[in-house]
């Protein structure tokens, strides 16, 4: 049989990761397809730019567009990012009757649900595994391997820059600038670190696997974000001492009051195999109702764990060029007509423990009134310490944990402690998940 023609859009980590893997592993990948996959254009920015990967007979521009509308390409992949730039590209591939393979999941997150209508028009793919945890086949996992089961909740250390910089606060002691220098210097984070250490990375990741857990449409705008930059190394140091280690967790599950959709700080428990998740690396508890939990990890970026992610989907959408839609798997697991809305949980009624961290001063009678507080928003504590105070500082930190509460009732008692004479705040507040044991 003829090759399948590929054309890529951007040639950067990822892109010349996936040439490269192609390359590598051509002979297998013609085992498994029964044709050969062939790169035959790329489209870049600036073609004379030096590429650590061999571009031997790959036609090599700077017309994106052309590669979109070549009847020579059989599949597009789009790996130039972003969201305006991207979405025009992806369209025309895809009005072209072109599969389009994409690790762009800004764009599928807050464009995904317009995308998926205009390629089921079409009737063509729309492929999207390296867009979450990186090599993980979290999304083939949930929609497929798992697909005889109701989920139940999901929670993800989804941005590998993130849970390196807790993990060096946590063993060498930094404060949140130095370990985001340092993971700017060893080329994990950015020069602009928003993304990553404000949560944003990892609520592009959750929007889709939540519409794929739940079969629902992606919804951004629901989502809960908060980042890693208030945390500091006394938390993480007072966390351990109570049994936690504090992780950037992408949490979506079937709540009291809807799905939940939310990405913040989380103490963690740490007997659980995600507390054991550090550097650079991903991992996604799935709970089913028929298999229980499950883990999934592995490196979540880098040239070639995504590529890998680029590739699978690459076979999966070549195995079924030209097949009718009703044979292929559906783009996010559910059936168009399937899909449903659901209730989308606010942060305020989300149930879980909390982690409260307060500097009060050192007097008689300041427990009392804190605790005085907490009774009347109905919040009962668990474990409560006092510790010593910083040398010259005149007042001490004080620690406790929250049995299961309202996010409202909670934030109301925050705001009355922090109201109160005896106590400097702003204090911290972070969430307690008891993820169940893998």
């Amino acid at each position: 049989m003829d090759p399948v023609r590929v054309g890529i859009l951007g040639l950067g980590t990822v892109g010349g990761g996936t040439v490269s893997l192609l390359r590598r592993n051509a002979e297998p990948l013609k085992r498994r397809l029964g044709r050969a996959l062939e790169v035959t254009r790329v489209a870049v920015k600036d073609p004379s730019k030096p590429r650590p990967v061999d571009l031997e007979g790959i036609e090599v521009g700077t017309d994106a567009e052309s590669i979109c509308t070549d009847p020579n390409i059989d599949i597009v992949i789009e790996l130039v990012g972003g969201v305006d730039n991207a979405e025009p590209l992806v369209r025309k591939a895809l009005e072209h009757g072109k599969p389009v393979v994409t690790a762009n999941k800004a764009l599928l997150a807050e464009r995904g649900n317009e995308l998926f209508r205009f390629a089921g028009e079409q009737g063509v793919d729309l492929a999207f595994e390296a867009a979450v945890a990186g090599g993980i086949p979290i999304i083939k996992a949930l929609r497929e391997g798992l697909a005889g089961n109701r989920i139940e909740s999901v929670h993800a250390i989804a941005n590998g820059t993130a849970n390196y910089m807790l993990s060096r606060m946590r063993t060498e002691g930094m404060e949140f600038a130095g370990a985001l220098q340092e993971a700017q210097d060893l080329g994990y984070a950015e020069l602009d670190p928003t993304f990553d250490v404000d949560g944003i990375d990892a609520a592009h990741k959750l929007a889709l696997v939540a519409a794929v857990a739940f079969g629902a449409p992606i919804n951004y705008e629901a989502l809960h974000i908060e980042g890693i930059r208030s945390i500091t190394r006394e938390d993480i140091l007072y966390a351990d001492e109570l049994g936690y280690r504090i992780k950037l967790l992408a949490i979506t599950k079937n709540g009291p009051g809807g799905i939940e959709l939310r990405v913040h700080p989380t103490l963690v428990p740490q007997d659980t195999m995600l507390a054991s998740v550090e550097g650079v690396f991903n991992a996604v508890q799935v709970v089913g109702d028929a298999v229980g939990p499950t883990l999934y990890y592995g490196p979540g970026a880098g040239a070639d764990p995504t590529a890998s992610a680029v590739v699978g989907d690459l076979v999966d959408v070549a195995r079924t060029l030209g097949a009718p839609p009703e044979y292929r798997v559906p783009y996010l697991g559910f059936r168009a007509d399937g899909m449903q809305e659901p209730r989308w949980a606010p942060v305020e009624e989300v149930e879980t423990e909390y982690y409260l961290r307060m500097q009060a001063q050192d007097q008689p009678g300041v427990l009392a009134q804190v605790t005085r507080i907490l009774s009347e928003e109905g919040i009962s504590i668990e474990a409560i310490r006092q510790k010593e105070p910083r040398p010259g500082d005149t007042d001490v930190p004080v620690v406790l944990v929250t049995h299961t509460t309202k996010e409202r009732a909670m934030r109301k008692a925050v705001a009355a402690i922090d109201g109160l004479d005896v106590i400097n705040g702003p204090s911290q507040l972070i969430r307690l998940e008891e993820v169940d044991a893998v």
